[in-house]
């Protein structure tokens, strides 16, 4: 396991952490945004548990690599549902907050090996 992926992987569970941590506190950048995407409320909580899961899945994965490579997975996944989301709701300018937040997802999942 090489360094690099180790602070990827940290930085990515963070990341999601961080992300779940602001639906799940309601904040106002975040559940803004959901509102003008038309993302039921009701959802909302399910999105920030799959978020967590995620963050969870990626540090248990620093021990169990199979469980990491199924949360980077989700979170490519999840992120890349927030992209198409983004994009049916026509604001643009916000397409670059999911990537960020899969990116680090995508380069675990590169450096795992």
């Amino acid at each position: 396991m090489s360094t690099a992926y180790v602070i990827v992987t940290l930085f990515g569970a963070l990341l999601a952490g961080f992300s779940a941590g602001s639906v799940f506190f309601n904040a106002k950048w975040v559940v803004e945004p959901l509102t003008e995407y038309g993302v039921p409320r009701t959802w909302w909580t399910w999105l920030g548990v799959a978020k967590a899961a995620g963050a969870v899945g990626l540090l248990v994965g620093l021990a169990v690599q199979p469980i990491g490579i199924a949360a980077a997975v989700g979170l490519v996944l999840y992120f890349t549902g927030a992209v198409i989301t983004v994009i049916r709701a026509r604001s643009y300018a916000h397409i670059p907050f999911p990537l960020i937040y899969a990116a680090p997802a995508v380069a675990a999942l590169a450096l795992i090996g």
